[in-house]
């Protein structure tokens, strides 16, 4: 063998083992995001709920403030009623998600 066919099997030895490296690395970081996935995807999603919990109860006091003194279910309006249902609905759907999600975690 010439020197040049060292030169050239070095190298590809080389240019292998650097391929090889960073191959490795690269998995072990894509692990690491896959791990951590699931408890961003959660916290992304508690901060959502906690965002609509606070702007229902925004939108529900200043509904309130805009009535009289008496706020019985039968002098609001039937849409109000509604929406509030609505709201009330959706707080225990998103309860029951954040159960299932802690039991899945």
């Amino acid at each position: 063998m010439t020197n040049s066919d060292f030169l050239l099997k070095a190298a590809i030895k080389k240019v292998t083992e650097k391929l090889n490296e960073i191959v490795v690395e690269k998995i072990e970081e894509a692990t690491n995001i896959a791990q951590d996935a699931p408890e961003k995807i959660k916290k992304e999603f508690d901060i959502l709920k906690d965002s609509i919990i606070e702007e229902a109860a925004r939108m529900e006091t200043e509904v309130r403030k805009g009535k009289n003194d008496d706020t019985s279910e039968s002098n609001q309006d039937p849409y109000l009623s509604e929406v509030l249902n609505e709201i009330k609905d959706i707080k225990g759907k998103i309860d029951h998600f954040n159960k299932r999600m802690d039991i899945t975690i």
